[in-house]
């Protein structure tokens, strides 16, 4: 492993993940592999889910971090370390600082889900708010480490946190040795970075597909560039994967070494995101749900069998009623309709017997008889339904319309 940053360029081997594999023995976990009956049946071959939503701390990034710190010389580590996260290297880096016994100061972006927030304090790391995206954290984290002289450990652009990722793909060799395709989402590029040294070292004829959120995907045009490109503004749920500028260790292996990158929409992840939970019983973060969106969005081809790696599963529980109910909309499991009815005694429970009879669910209703947009006698009713899908929205709508109610929206 490499000492300090002078090295920060340098790529990287199978040689260095298989030291980061024996660096890490009792330290993380190999994570378990889960078929999946449902993913199968849609791909038409065999799909395999690699859990690192259950590794320590809820993600992979541990595995990089711990690297990287066990990489320090002994003067570096008492200077401490300093970090910026949206919250996975977070607390990847707050664990395994501690466990080096070496003091961490984690920058993270001022809207990073509170449950992140915690936990990396939790493992005893000083967190410090700065900035809305993680670009604008990492540059406040370096400036920290430029004024103090600790120690920065970079999310994803350094070979040591590379070699540590590339673990992932050792496992799942071991625990897939057939495997065909593997599916892992892209922010930075350490993780995919990691996974292919490892990987096509040693089976250079499994397929590797990059998966990034349309409304951060850096990668595409930067690897059309031929070096790294930023992209502003990126916006998607996915936090974990939101990058807006590719590293530039990564970013080689990548350009060399992974196959295909894809972008998936908001609306993939949230339905991806809704199958893990119901069809595999996991709770995953938005990110570490994109490679099942991926195979969600085109199933067609994926030589198998397939791995897809479930990279995280620290979720706000505010962002994932929100992204369920997201993907229940996009899937026609959820319908929100106004409409305008005579305002008279009964009449709202009329309309909801309209909608009994039809088997719709009503999970909330805001009834409005003041607008000055209303006449006289008119009230105005928005109601959320929970339907059965898109053929189920559509016959309610139908009720509805037959009952002589008009629907606004």
């Amino acid at each position: 492993m490499s000492h300090g940053t002078d090295h920060s360029l340098r790529s990287v081997t199978l040689d260095d993940v298989r030291g980061a594999q024996k660096m890490l023995s009792g330290v993380s976990r190999m994570t378990a592999m889960e078929g999946s009956r449902h993913l199968s049946q849609l791909i038409g071959t065999p799909v395999h889910l690699k859990c690192e939503n259950l590794q320590r701390t809820g993600s992979f990034k541990l595995r990089g971090a711990y690297v990287r710190i066990a990489g320090l010389l002994p003067e570096e580590r008492a200077a401490g370390v300093v970090a910026a996260s949206a919250g996975n290297h977070a607390q990847g880096v707050a664990l395994a600082s501690a466990l080096f016994g070496v003091h961490a100061t984690v920058f993270m972006p001022k809207g990073a889900p509170l449950p992140k927030i915690s936990a990396t304090r939790d493992y005893g790391a000083d967190v410090r708010l700065h900035g809305q995206v993680v670009d604008e954290t990492l540059a406040a984290a370096q400036d920290y480490a430029d004024r103090t002289g600790a120690v920065f450990i970079h999310p994803f652009d350094h070979p040591d946190i590379i070699a540590g990722q590339g673990t992932v793909g050792l496992e799942i060799l071991e625990q897939c040795p057939e495997v065909g395709t593997i599916v892992v989402g892209i922010g930075g590029g350490g993780l995919a970075a990691g996974i292919a040294v490892a990987v096509k070292a040693l089976r250079p004829d499994v397929r590797i597909v990059g998966v990034q959120a349309e409304g951060a995907a850096a990668y595409p045009p930067s690897l059309a560039a031929g070096h790294p490109v930023a992209v502003p503004n990126p916006t998607t749920m996915a936090d974990g994967i939101k990058v807006g500028r590719p590293g530039r260790v990564p970013f080689d292996i990548v350009g060399a070494l992974v196959d295909e990158v894809r972008t998936v929409s908001e609306d993939q992840l949230a339905a991806a995101l809704l199958l893990c939970l119901e069809r595999a019983k996991l709770v995953v973060e938005p990110a570490g749900a994109s490679p099942v969106a991926a195979l969600l969005g085109e199933p067609g081809p994926f030589p198998g069998p397939v791995v897809a790696v479930l990279s995280g599963g620290n979720v706000d529980p505010v962002l994932m009623q929100r992204v369920l109910r997201h993907g229940m909309t996009a899937q026609g499991r959820y319908l929100a309709v106004r409409l305008r009815l005579t305002d008279r005694p009964g009449a709202l429970a009329t309309l909801l017997g309209v909608l009994s009879v039809v088997d719709a669910n009503v999970l909330d209703v805001s009834h409005v008889r003041t607008d000055p947009r209303l006449g006289l006698t008119e009230a105005e009713v928005e109601l959320h339904l929970e339907t059965k899908g898109p053929a189920h929205c559509t016959e309610v709508g139908q009720a509805l319309r037959e009952a002589g109610y008009t629907v606004i929206a």
